[in-house]
């Protein structure tokens, strides 16, 4: 017969494995006490200065290569927090058949808060 006690056992066991649905994680703290993790912000421009809402930035993990999407605000405006900062990160924007030159992170950069715009100005390769 099926006991209770086993079923509360293995719910509590899955819920602090590694194999459990990501969690939100708190920022990592350095040993001066400083935060580990950056943001990145900016504006999506277009070639003649005016924000550009909808547009699509993407940011693209030096390591993984994972890539993270963010449609841009009515302002054209666009973040990404918690970002490790023992990675390079690539950065771009498409709207509308154009593309933004991509602009890296550098690990060596020290700053937690990065403002980056993006400008597009170029037609999208296809």
């Amino acid at each position: 017969m099926f006991d209770v006690r086993y079923l509360l056992l293995f719910i509590s066991l899955y819920s602090f494995s590694p194999l459990a649905p990501a969690q939100v994680q708190a920022p990592v703290v350095g040993q001066a006490g400083t935060s580990r993790t950056r943001s990145i912000q900016g504006v999506v421009l277009s070639s003649n200065g005016a924000p550009v809402p909808g547009a699509i930035v993407l940011l693209k993990n030096g390591k993984t290569l994972q890539v993270r999407s963010y449609v841009a605000q009515r302002d054209g405006a666009y973040h990404f927090y918690g970002l490790s900062t023992d990675v390079n990160w690539q950065l771009r924007a498409e709207a509308g058949g154009m593309t933004s030159k991509i602009k890296t992170v550098s690990v060596f950069d020290s700053h937690p808060r990065v403002q980056l715009n993006l400008k597009l100005d170029k037609k999208k390769k296809v």
